[in-house]
């Protein structure tokens, strides 16, 4: 399944997943840290939806109260209550 989330909060602007089996199949991140988006998307490939939200959720950038990895794992618990 695709699914696209637009970040709230952080300088990324567009995230489209595809998720297959409650795993992680690809990632890409429109806008914000280009460099850091590809490694964390090329690290979550592979993991479980529930592991992804694990690593990520709660990490702040700076001091905002959330980050690209903070809004990955809020966009993975969406696709789970769907």
């Amino acid at each position: 399944m695709m699914y696209e989330y637009s970040p709230r909060g952080v300088c990324s602007q567009r995230m489209i997943f595809e998720i297959e089996d409650n795993v992680v199949k690809s990632l890409k991140v429109i806008g914000g840290c280009n460099g850091n988006l590809q490694g964390i998307s090329k690290l979550v490939v592979g993991l479980s939806v529930d592991e992804v939200i694990k690593r990520l959720e709660g990490i702040r950038c700076g001091m905002k109260q959330t980050s690209c990895p903070d809004q990955i794992a809020k966009a993975l618990k969406e696709v789970k209550s769907k």
